[in-house]
């Protein structure tokens, strides 16, 4: 079939097609958090001590973060179709491996296995989507789906994890993802055709080499961070503090030498004729700021899911299905504001005042959360900033999504929805490190402050601690809103005209 045949069979099942790739993306993101609440139950059954727990979350992220660009271009060069079904088809075998695990290595390297296929995966899902929506009006609908998405999975994923766990077993948080990749698979095989572009490029070694060592390192450097003062805290080796974590040479060598290795590959990509990741992806200024966007939204979004939960059950007493249940209010309004900002809003006026109206939204959200207390109850402390933080990631993620691959080369459509998932992946890190080491020196300091502290007065320095690093997430997002605001374009998007012939599928 030729590349024009595959545009006109894709276009006219594209609805159908949306809805597997969004089932696809949801496996994804959901598999970053569903295993969170089940923790406690994981670390019984299998073990393990509390300073090696952090490894199934980091080997997931780490394999991930540093496969991206890899998974992006296998996408352009291999087609979307071959690279869905090997990147679905990994998922689900390293997810029946953790699911059966029988030790905590076993479980370790299926993590790594399942955060390498979906490298390979999510690029690919949403490259599809931005070659097969070309309309402005039904790419707003397909883009706002998508970005919901991508912005509530998380808390999804600790809803089903909660059900899962309570009802079935901890190894069902892993099971899951077979149902998922089947139907997905399923879909993919139906509806997908395979097509080549006359004009691809090649995987190119060292530059696939360079970017994934050094995305590795980042991610890596970021974790121990985050890893060494949790520890330092459990074990009451020392106060942990923000300096000591950020400057350990454990911490800081891996952090430097990945920033090294992006430089190094950034540099051999402007030398280069035909480059694995094209300058003009990121530096275009619509996509620029979108990529921004979503990578200060990710930093501060972790406080959401990671501090919650934590209040929610240890503070509030909630069992891991309230807990989970408890969250189900932001899927739902962050998918009713999606789609009506992509639909509505976002031909009308643009991306700039959403995504930056997003941002002070999510802001006021944060800042709600600054006042939890030990004695605080869900409906007054938690659901409206619950609420109020869901209808800022509505305003930025669904706009976001769309204009992050916006007007690109459908040859690098791969590589530029790589870079999406990097934004998002490598935001989440920096927010786990960052807010996770505020946290817990925050809470750490206070109690050192006080030498006969009592289970109560620990309490308050653990929930004292949730909303120190609140306070940092409303920084940030107020950042985010300034850089939204001065980089992205004034005014309403142009329309697409893509190259029909040059997609690749």
């Amino acid at each position: 079939m030729t590349p024009h045949q595959a545009h006109e069979h894709h276009h006219a099942r594209r609805w159908a097609i949306l809805a597997f790739l969004g089932l696809a993306q949801l496996m994804v993101v959901l598999d970053a958090t569903v295993v969170n609440i089940a923790m406690p139950t994981i670390q019984h059954a299998l073990n393990f001590s509390n300073a090696d727990r952090q490894w199934i979350i980091t080997a997931y992220s780490l394999a991930f973060g540093s496969l991206l660009f890899l998974g992006g271009r296998l996408s352009d060069v291999l087609g979307r179709k071959a690279t869905l079904i090997v990147g679905l088809t990994g998922f689900a075998v390293a997810s029946a491996i953790g699911g059966a695990s029988t030790s905590f290595t076993m479980l370790i390297i299926a993590r790594a296995i399942q955060g390498a296929f979906g490298a390979v995966l999510a690029p690919a899902a949403l490259a599809m989507l931005s070659t097969i929506f070309t309309d402005a009006k039904e790419r707003a609908t397909a883009f706002s789906v998508y970005g919901a998405i991508a912005s509530s999975g998380a808390a999804l994923g600790l809803l089903l994890g909660g059900f899962l766990t309570q009802y079935a077993s901890w190894r069902w948080t892993l099971f899951v993802n077979l149902i998922f990749a089947a139907v997905t698979l399923a879909g993919t095989l139906i509806l997908l055709v395979h097509s080549r572009s006359e004009h691809h490029g090649s995987l190119d070694l060292p530059s696939t080499l360079l970017v994934s060592a050094g995305l590795f390192g980042v991610v890596y450097g970021l974790s121990d961070a985050a890893n060494r003062a949790v520890n330092a805290f459990t074990n009451h080796t020392s106060v942990p503090t923000l300096a000591a974590a950020f400057t350990n040479a454990s911490t800081l060598v891996p952090l430097l030498l990945g920033v090294a290795l992006v430089g190094v590959f950034v540099w051999r990509q402007r030398r280069m004729a035909h480059p694995m990741l094209p300058l003009s992806v990121v530096t275009d200024r619509t996509r620029g700021g979108a990529f921004l966007s979503i990578f200060l939204s990710a930093i501060g979004m972790f406080a959401v899911f990671l501090f919650l939960t934590y209040y929610l059950q240890d503070t509030l007493g909630f069992s891991p299905v309230a807990a989970g249940v408890a969250f189900l209010p932001m899927p739902a309004v962050i998918a009713v504001v999606a789609i009506v900002t992509s639909t509505r809003l976002l031909p009308k006026v643009g991306p700039r005042p959403l995504m930056s109206l997003g941002m002070v939204i999510s802001a006021l959200g944060m800042f709600y959360f600054t006042y939890l207390s030990t004695q605080g109850h869900y409906v007054s402390h938690v659901l409206p900033g619950l609420v109020v933080t869901a209808l800022g990631m509505g305003l930025i993620f669904a706009p976001a999504m769309n204009v992050a691959t916006y007007r690109v080369n459908p040859n690098d459509a791969g590589v530029a929805s790589a870079t999406v998932n990097v934004a998002q992946q490598i935001g989440g890190s920096i927010g786990t490190a960052l807010l996770n080491t505020v946290a817990v020196s925050t809470t750490a300091s206070m109690i050192a402050s006080h030498a006969a502290a009592t289970p109560a007065f620990a309490a308050r320095a653990l929930v004292h601690g949730y909303t120190t690093s609140f306070w940092w997430a409303m920084a940030i997002f107020l950042v985010g809103g300034l850089v939204a605001i001065t980089v992205l374009p004034k005014g309403r998007l142009a329309p697409q005209s893509p190259s029909v012939d040059a997609v690749v599928v």
